[in-house]
């Protein structure tokens, strides 16, 4: 069985990532965040998991200071949880994700949600990296300089 480093003592980043959030519930539970959904059932029912799931899941992202715990903005006993300015940080992230899953995910026609810009009510553009020049920057001109 092969032994896993610990997530504090990767050195790269895409690694401590994927650890982090890397898992099918945690990602779409930011993405339920980033839609406006902020309360256990509401997060239950949207995703179709597993109370226990989800409770490690939330807890989780609480402690890693992705999501914050908060008392209901209703004014109720009810506890909401909020994307934390870390985990805002991930919206690129859930963006990047989604464009790809359209690219490559869905036949041509096929209907899929689409992500809009609120302000001119259009679907927001394409993502690249874009190099310093404001160029389309392509892997092959990347390079990851690894820790010796």
């Amino acid at each position: 069985m092969t032994i896993r480093k610990a997530t504090d003592e990767e050195p790269c980043p895409v690694a401590r990532s994927v650890d982090l959030i890397g898992d099918r519930w945690s990602l779409l539970i930011v993405r339920d965040a980033f839609d406006g959904v902020r309360r256990f059932g509401d997060f239950q029912r949207s995703l179709g998991v597993a109370r226990n799931i989800l409770a490690d899941r939330l807890r989780k992202l609480v402690d890693a200071g992705i999501l914050e715990m908060r008392d209901a903005s209703d004014g109720t006993a009810y506890q909401e949880y909020v994307l934390s300015t870390k985990g805002e940080g991930l919206f690129p992230i859930v963006v990047a994700l989604r464009q790809w899953g359209e690219l490559h995910l869905f036949a041509r026609g096929e209907r899929h949600s689409v992500l809009i810009d609120t302000r001119t009510r259009k679907p927001i553009p394409r993502m690249t990296p874009q190099a310093k020049d404001g160029s389309t920057l392509m892997p092959a001109f990347t390079e990851v300089r690894k820790v010796t």
